[in-house]
């Protein structure tokens, strides 16, 4: 992946300054090359040595975060408006869903991240976090399953009580963190957190070897879920300034392993009192710079323009020392083509989908607001196939990928791109009305969007 990056070669020294006048970006019409799908009824085995409690999972997501022990007794819906999705909780096994972060190991290869579980702290505790090598059959479609590796912190490296605190290998679950981004540099992966935020490193096991607090402008800053973060004894403020789930969503990595750079998935909050950081009448977020050799955040940072108020990032991957895929979407789900009309109630999207883009996006260019610089961008609600090749979701030659989760995107090869979504099992149901998300990937042939500037 690295050498792929180095061949679309370097760029300008980071932070140069342009006008404000080219932040426009354009779109770059994109080709179905291939889809697989991985079926959302897809568990795992727990390790053995994570006990027996982890052989059903899903117990404190069905009802209000109470213990629910009869299988597949309670049935998901979506998080969004509460339609059903077909796929009842609890589930015998861990479920290979959630993906949120990827890497290509080859154009038939990915490192996929299993994000915290079931979508928060409370109801995740019996979520074991975990990566998957697969592989892919692209003209069949088929996904598999090579090699699964669980997250363990038995040196005690993470600072906090965690949920299997007092056994040996202390395997780490969905209410301890919530990783949303992976970077491999050497022989360690790099996990990007929305909890703390917090980085962690893991060893190829899935031993935790470093943990960092997140810090901004040489502060360190904080979620609602942040370890020492808690509710006051009376009603009162509680200062935090990353909004809960608005961690580390994306995390990129420069080409030689030297920096890491995480994303925030929404502004910072700023001032007093508190508000959102804007720039120009725009929601901006920070993308932060850490130097992997010297362990430590560098106080560099860059800021995001959201094309729109409330959207948020899904994924962020360099393609070179300085540009980058970043997936910016709304919180939305399903085909536009299905939207509900008039007074139809089922059988359709109540808000379908409306804003789902990969953008190419230069750190090395920052206008005069202090943006970087939105080159171009794929519209994953108009992706051509005349050929047919989706499984699902091609009307009339034109495919979309509406899901409310897309959190995966990487570079493949000179004019090809990965992306897939977060199916978030059993919770989402962006594909059809009422059927939970399967975890699809598409390769996408994007042209010259690759290497433009």
């Amino acid at each position: 992946m690295r050498a792929m990056a180095a061949k679309l070669g370097l760029s300008l020294v980071l932070g140069s300054a342009l006008s404000g006048a080219v932040l426009a970006a354009e779109a770059v019409k994109a080709t179905l090359i291939g889809h697989a799908v991985l079926p959302a009824k897809s568990f795992l085995p727990p390790p053995v040595e994570a006990g027996t409690g982890f052989v059903v999972s899903g117990r404190f997501a069905a009802i209000a975060n109470r213990r629910v022990e009869e299988i597949a007794s309670v049935e998901g819906k979506s998080f969004l408006d509460g339609r059903t999705t077909g796929i009842a909780l609890p589930f015998v096994g861990q479920p290979v869903q959630g993906f949120s972060g990827i890497e290509t190991l080859a154009r038939d290869r990915y490192r996929v991240l299993v994000d915290n579980g079931f979508g928060n702290k409370v109801n995740s505790p019996d979520a074991l976090l975990s990566f998957h090598e697969v592989s892919i059959d692209w003209p069949s479609g088929r996904v598999r399953i090579d090699k699964s590796v669980f997250l363990h912190d038995p040196d005690k490296v993470i600072p906090f009580r965690i949920t299997n605190e007092f056994t040996k290998e202390r395997y780490l679950t969905g209410a301890d963190l919530d990783v949303e981004s992976i970077q491999t540099i050497g022989d360690l992966h790099w996990l990007g957190d929305e909890f703390g935020p917090y980085l962690l490193a893991v060893d190829r096991t899935g031993k935790v070897v470093a943990f960092f607090e997140t810090e901004v402008d040489g502060k360190v800053v904080r979620s609602p879920d942040h370890h020492a973060v808690s509710m006051p004894a009376t009603p009162g403020p509680v200062r935090f300034e990353v909004r809960r789930s608005r961690g580390f969503e994306g995390m990129a990595a420069s080409p030689d392993g030297r920096f890491l750079y995480a994303m925030l998935e929404g502004p910072l909050y700023v001032g007093d009192p508190p508000a959102v950081e804007t720039v120009g009448g725009k929601e901006v977020l920070r993308i932060l710079e850490f130097d992997v050799q010297a362990r430590k955040w560098t106080g560099r940072s860059w800021r995001y323009a959201l094309e729109v108020a409330g959207n948020n990032i899904g994924d962020f991957n360099m393609i070179d020392a300085t540009r980058a895929l970043v997936i910016e979407r709304d919180n939305n789900e399903g085909d536009p083509r299905l939207a509900c009309r008039g007074d139809q109630k089922s059988g359709c999207f109540p808000k379908a989908a409306e804003f789902k883009r990969v953008y190419l996006i230069d750190l090395a260019q920052v206008n005069d607001a202090g943006l970087v610089k939105k080159i171009a961008y794929v519209d994953l609600l108009d992706i051509a196939d005349p050929k047919g090749v989706a499984k699902t979701g091609t009307h009339d030659g034109r495919f979309t990928f509406p899901f409310v989760t897309i959190e995966n995107v990487d570079i493949v090869d000179e004019r090809h791109i990965i992306v897939a979504n977060d199916n978030n099992l059993p919770f989402s149901a962006g594909r059809l009305p009422n059927v939970a998300d399967a975890n699809e990937f598409v390769l996408l042939d994007v042209g010259d969007f690759l290497t433009r500037r």
